[in-house]
């Protein structure tokens, strides 16, 4: 332990971000990260508590406290302050293969469970992290690691989303023969077209799969399995298959006007930017844009709020985010006590640069659209709110007489996932639950299908990136253990 008192001694110091008209007029990440000797400071503040909750990952209240992946955080906390750089990525690369991801994308559950956090300010562990696999990478010791040995044995993994790239990795060093299928034209999933430029930027991606590469993994692009390419196929020509395509349904709003032109989903909204970005430098003409428009997106969760990132960068001429829940208190109540999730009103950066742009937060609370209105030519030109309390029974229903219509010529749907597209469960034959996500048993992640496995969100439903790279290391301990009879991931 490096500094016992360094909790005391040091005041919390977080990568700063540009300002917000700065960082708005590109899409490139915004954060400047500390100094390394800054960041040893801020590894002194660890406590080393007796129960490090930080790394415990376990459910209180029914939400994640604590990191998935059981992150040694202490331990590499320790190495940090110390400037045992290489060690520290040492121990963070024993229970995380993506911790260039996880450090600019993870919600932080480790800081919110931080003890430090209890009576202050918690301690910086994901800029912690940050600073691990950057420094690796930049004195070469975060590179290929191609297996020794090979078992013979072949793995085919369907998406490249972060579970899918999860199993994929920890199979390979196995020695088994990975073959990782995206339908895109591009692999990474959720990472590569879901989350903007500006929170992970995609050369960042790119990096790491040319490292899965060149360790032996075959990445298939344009390859949409279930149609492309038969199930039967891939179950003839391969000893494990895993599902891992994600919770890629997005829910929908059905009310009138919404076959409008002019309403999209956000998942596509947020794709066709990216993808324009790395094709062309987003030529005009080439994405869905929100230039001089004034855009209503629906939903209050991370995604809407990259769309409202999003649109800001675009040139909108106004965003409003509309959330169908109360707002949530500013600070934690007596309800909802450390180590858990805190509950609490999060403003995040999309919403921070459009209340500095246009002037005010865009989050309006407890609406909804009742109804799309459009013009002569189908076009959308607007929408009608309604306001919604909540009932006896609990749900949020609609109060009489408060519709009020508003212009709009871009609406964005951010309201979540119902679970995975039906054609690849069909295609393989696996069971599905009432969510409609692939059934297993419990802890487990076989289906009903001999040799056809999944994980991710199309096992567990919509959630954090970090949690769908748990699932694909604990899928990918399971399949290792029937290939070969015993694991030793």
């Amino acid at each position: 332990m490096g500094n016992p008192f360094g909790f005391m001694e040091y005041e919390r110091q977080d990568a700063p971000a540009a300002s917000v008209y700065e960082r708005i007029k590109n899409f490139n990440e915004f954060h400047t990260p500390l100094t390394l000797q800054e960041q040893k400071k801020q590894g002194e503040r660890c406590m080393h508590c007796g129960v490090p909750f930080c790394q415990s990952g376990m459910a209180l209240s029914g939400m994640i406290s604590g990191c998935p992946l059981n992150n040694l955080i202490p331990e590499w906390n320790n190495l940090v302050s110390l400037g045992a750089w290489k060690q520290a990525y040492e121990r963070l690369s024993l229970t995380n293969p993506f911790p260039e991801f996880t450090s600019r994308v993870c919600p932080a559950l480790c800081e919110k469970a931080c003890t430090c956090g209890a009576n202050g300010e918690s301690v910086t562990t994901r800029a912690n992290e940050y600073s691990i696999i950057e420094t690796a990478y930049r004195d070469g010791y975060a590179g290929a690691q191609p297996p020794k040995v090979r078992t013979g044995k072949k793995v085919a993994v369907i998406g490249s989303g972060p579970s899918g790239l999860a199993a994929a990795q920890m199979l390979n060093r196995r020695g088994h023969s990975v073959t990782v299928y995206e339908r895109s034209d591009r692999p990474g999933g959720l990472l590569m077209y879901g989350i903007p430029n500006m929170k992970l930027e995609k050369q960042i991606i790119e990096r790491k799969l040319n490292i899965m590469s060149e360790e032996g993994v075959t990445f298939v692009t344009n390859t949409n399995v279930g149609k492309d390419i038969s199930a039967e196929e891939l179950k003839n020509s391969y000893d494990s298959i895993i599902l891992a395509c994600g919770a890629s349904n997005p829910r929908d709003i059905k009310v009138n006007g919404r076959e409008a032109e002019g309403v999209y989903f956000a998942v596509d909204f947020l794709k066709s930017t990216t993808k324009a970005l790395l094709d062309n430098g987003l030529k005009e003409g080439t994405f869905i844009s929100a230039k001089d428009k004034n855009v209503i997106v629906i939903g209050g969760g991370d995604t809407g709020n990259d769309c409202v990132g999003t649109c800001v960068r675009h040139g909108a001429k106004s965003v409003t985010q509309l959330e169908m829940m109360p707002k949530l208190p500013d600070e934690r109540t007596e309800s909802n006590p450390w180590p858990e999730w805190p509950r609490v009103c999060k403003t995040d950066y999309g919403q921070e640069e459009a209340a500095a742009v246009y002037g005010s937060d865009p989050r309006v609370y407890q609406t909804t659209v009742k109804e799309f209105l459009k013009d002569e030519n189908g076009r959308l030109k607007g929408a009608v709110f309604v306001k919604l309390e909540r009932g006896k029974d609990g749900r949020m229903t609609p109060v009489e007489g408060s519709e009020n219509e508003v212009q709009a010529e871009l609406v964005l749907i951010a309201a979540g996932f119902l679970g995975s597209e039906s054609y690849v469960s069909q295609a393989f034959g696996v069971e599905l639950n009432a969510r409609t996500n692939v059934a297993t048993e419990q802890s487990s992640h076989r289906t009903n299908v001999e040799n056809i496995y999944t994980a991710g969100d199309m096992h567990i439903g919509q959630s954090l990136v970090v949690r769908a790279i748990r699932e694909g290391i604990d899928c990918a301990r399971e399949v290792d253990r029937d290939l070969m009879g015993y694991t030793n991931l």
